[in-house]
């Protein structure tokens, strides 16, 4: 069982990382993991073997605790190198106990690749939590489609600048009524009117600074409600 000490530790962390100008709401944690965490990622998951890669057309990606399924996934053992970023997310107690995180998508984003505007939609547990390696993005959000008006393009509200070695949680609002995308570019420009996380990032940016991206590397780590009662174990 924590100690008092350490629960109160990580609600300060959470609450000092809150991104108070955005609808509810979102925690964006700087330096979660280190360099050398980070650098042990990457490796990893280049080294997982080709047939785990799932290849689309913007980007590449590898499930691991399963493959999210509306008759629900059939469970794979989530591996000890990939469990221990789990279990560090889950440590910060947003997750519910009866949700803890049990699935991790992997995708990889070279320069240039990104993701159109979406929602995690009704698989997963409405939390996300995504930790950012090798490279920096900018996450984009849009109010939901009305689906009687489909022909009106989303709404853009503001947007995210996600670090490496960052760590994201969306939930509520932010999960249920706002779409989120990646635009396809290979370099980003800061705009501290339409960034609203520059107070919560781990470094100084000024208006119209350059970043260029590298290939990114996110761990999107979440719970699917819906688990087959079978269960598969994967070599190690």
């Amino acid at each position: 069982m924590e100690n008092v000490e350490s629960c109160e530790f990580k609600n300060n962390i959470l609450r000092n990382n809150i991104v108070s100008q955005v609808p509810p709401s979102a925690f964006y944690i700087p330096n979660f993991i280190t360099e050398e965490e980070e650098q042990e990622i990457i490796k990893l998951v280049n080294k997982a073997p080709l047939p785990k890669w799932t290849q689309l057309s913007h980007r590449r990606l590898q499930n691991w605790g399963g493959i999210p399924h509306p008759k629900g996934m059939i469970a794979e053992e989530i591996p000890s190198w990939l469990k221990k970023y789990v279990d560090k997310v889950s440590e910060l107690n947003v997750f519910e106990e009866s949700k803890k995180p049990n699935h991790v998508l992997i995708n990889e984003y070279l320069p240039g690749q990104g993701i159109m505007a979406h929602s995690d939609g009704p698989l997963f547990h409405p939390i996300v939590s995504t930790i950012s390696c090798g490279s920096h993005t900018l996450l984009d959000f849009y109010e939901r489609l009305d689906t009687e008006k489909v022909e009106k393009p989303p709404k853009y509200e503001f947007s995210l600048l996600i670090e490496p070695r960052s760590l994201l949680f969306l939930q509520k609002d932010l999960y249920q009524n706002y779409l989120h995308s990646i635009q396809e570019r290979s370099n980003d420009v800061i705009s501290t009117k339409k960034l609203k996380n520059m107070n919560q990032c781990s470094k100084k940016y000024s208006d119209q600074d350059i970043l260029e991206r590298s290939t990114r590397i996110s761990l999107t780590i979440r719970h699917v409600p819906k688990v087959s009662k079978m269960k598969l174990k994967i070599g190690r």
